[in-house]
């Protein structure tokens, strides 16, 4: 029995991983015969899995929705896999509060068998995380929302508090959903102003479908937009830095979410990066890790100078 429900699994893995299997190739990847890849194929029907055949030379199998909830069969690098994956959406915040992804996580652990449930106690012993960032998270539902709205491919209107905290209509055509690490964006075409934008998921209080087809015409690469819009914020003060690296190496040191970069030759960069006061980007360059030039202005170069003074005396 424990090998018959080995081999199932193993059939569940492999009619996931493609569209269509022919009996031959199954039977051959399973080392199994013919005969036994349509005996394995009508016990997972009878478990509920929609496994779907075409006759002829070109048929075959093909996984498609059951009618109803078939059990959820995971080998134990996948369920070790879910089990880490639910663990740092609880923690990170990425899912909003995180209790959704907490409840998943404690429902797991119910039924995890007792070396799995033991490997990830050592997990979870060697594991640690940072704080949160205590920005605003966006909750499930809304989501949820936004996520069927991009994948609709309908035109929807939003209801969105902008940065200046005013409350606006938007009629956009939904795109896709971007996640920085701090907070989901929303890619979307502005009706009005006919042109891509990013809206910070948090920002939005409603959203509604309607029945008119979105326009993606031309979609720009979604990731890259919103890396560019979060670095083109407006801060009180800006620095202009020399690194010692390659553009590649740059953009790992300093993200492009948060400065600007063009290359100064094969082995340096020049980076602009906005900052609230010349003491919190002096703060910034200190921990990048590489020692950067200052370029300009005066007051961040002469910030920068005296943390390190201060670091100098408070170790020699």
């Amino acid at each position: 029995m424990t090998r018959t429900s080995s081999r199932l699994l193993r059939l569940v893995s492999l009619l996931s991983a493609r569209p269509v299997w022919t009996c031959r190739d199954l039977a051959e990847r399973m080392t199994v015969t013919d005969r036994t890849i349509r005996r394995d194929i009508a016990r997972l029907r009878d478990l509920g899995y929609g496994v779907e055949s075409e006759p002829g030379p070109w048929g075959g199998y093909r996984l498609s929705p059951g009618a109803r909830m078939p059990p959820l069969v995971l080998d134990d690098e996948e369920a070790l896999a879910v089990a880490v994956g639910l663990r740092e959406a609880a923690l990170s915040g990425v899912l909003g509060t995180g209790q959704a992804a907490l409840s998943a996580l404690l429902k797991l652990r119910q039924v995890l068998p007792k070396h799995l449930a033991d490997q990830m106690a050592v997990l979870e012993g060697a594991l640690d995380h940072t704080p949160r960032s205590g920005e605003p998270q966006i909750d499930m539902p809304m989501l949820l929302e936004l996520t069927r709205a991009c994948s609709s491919g309908l035109r929807a209107t939003l209801s969105y508090r902008d940065h200046a905290g005013r409350a606006t209509v938007r009629e956009v055509d939904p795109y896709r959903m971007v996640h920085t690490g701090l907070r989901w964006y929303l890619v979307a075409r502005d009706v009005v102003k006919q042109e891509w934008r990013t809206f910070r998921a948090d920002r939005v209080s409603d959203v509604h479908s309607t029945t008119e087809p979105s326009d993606l015409t031309d979609p720009p690469e979604a990731a890259q937009l919103v890396s560019r819009g979060i670095a083109s914020v407006t801060y009180p003060v800006y620095t202009t830095i020399r690194l010692p690296l390659p553009l590649d190496r740059a953009l790992e040191a300093v993200p492009p979410t948060i400065g600007t970069h063009s290359p100064d030759g094969p082995e340096a960069t020049v980076v602009r990066i906005g900052g609230n006061s010349a003491e919190h980007l002096a703060a910034y360059l200190l921990n990048l890790g590489t020692p950067p030039t200052v370029l300009s202005p005066n007051e961040v170069r002469e910030a920068l100078a005296r943390r390190a003074q201060a670091l100098l005396a408070a170790n020699s």
